[in-house]
C-alpha cells in the first residue's frame, strides 16, 4: 500500500508539473528569463518563432511605447514589449487565474510600469473608463469565437489609439473574413502554421 501511494503521488506531481508551462523572453533586459503559465482553455502563449518576426517587426517602434495587450493570456507579448523598453503596459485578461499568474509574474520582474484589468476584452474596450490611449496594441485573441474583428473596431470606436498606433493581430489561418477598420493600413502580414500574423497601422481619415 505504501508504494501504491507513492506512486499516485509521483503520478500527480507528474500532472500538477505539465499543466502548467513557462513562456520565455527572448530579447531585452529580460532575456532568457522563465514566467510560469496557467494551464487555460484557450490560452495559446506566442511562439518564440513568432515573437521574434513581430518584434522585428516592431524593432523601431516599442521602446518608450504605451502598450495595450488586449488577450493578454499568458502576457508573452506584453512582457516582451517591457522587456524591450515599453514605457508602460495594460493587460486585459479575462480568467482569473491567468491573472492572478499575470501579477505574480509582474512581481518576480519588480516591474512598477504594468498594470492588469480582469474581465472581459470586449466589455473593457467597449468603455475606455482608463482614458488612456496606446501607441501599440496586441489582439490575440482566443480562437473560433469572432472577437479579433469586433476587437478592432472598438479600438477604433472608443478613442484607445494614438493617432499612428500600431496594432499587431493573431487570427487562425481559416478565417478568411476578418476586416480591420477602414483607416488601417497592413503594413505585414505573415502565416505561420495555424496561424496569420498581420501588423496594421493606423491613419487618421
Amino acid at each position: 500500500m505504501r508504494k501504491k501511494s507513492t506512486a499516485n503521488r509521483q503520478v500527480n506531481a507528474s500532472n500538477n508539473k505539465s499543466a502548467n508551462g513557462f513562456i520565455r523572453i527572448i530579447s531585452g533586459q529580460f532575456r532568457g528569463r522563465k514566467l510560469p503559465v496557467k494551464d487555460v482553455q484557450g490560452l495559446r502563449p506566442t511562439t518564440d518563432r513568432i515573437k521574434e518576426t513581430v518584434f522585428n517587426w516592431l524593432m523601431q517602434d516599442t521602446r518608450d511605447a504605451a502598450v495595450l495587450d488586449c488577450f493578454a493570456g499568458s502576457g508573452g507579448l506584453g512582457f516582451e514589449a517591457l522587456s524591450r523598453f515599453a514605457k508602460r503596459a495594460v493587460f486585459f485578461e479575462l480568467d482569473k487565474s491567468a491573472a492572478s499568474q499575470l501579477i505574480q509574474n509582474i512581481s518576480t520582474l519588480k516591474l512598477e510600469n504594468a498594470t492588469i484589468k480582469q474581465g472581459d476584452s470586449l466589455a473593457l474596450l467597449a468603455n475606455n473608463s482608463l482614458d488612456e490611449q496606446f501607441d501599440l496594441v496586441f489582439v490575440d485573441p482566443p480562437f473560433r469565437q469572432n472577437l479579433a474583428e469586433k476587437s478592432c473596431l472598438l479600438l477604433e470606436s472608443n478613442q484607445w489609439l494614438t493617432e499612428q498606433a500600431l496594432i499587431y493581430v493573431e487570427v487562425e489561418s481559416e478565417l478568411s473574413s476578418f476586416t480591420p477598420p477602414d483607416n488601417w493600413l497592413l503594413l505585414k502580414e505573415k502565416s505561420a502554421g495555424q496561424v496569420i500574423c498581420r501588423l496594421y497601422q493606423r491613419e487618421l481619415n
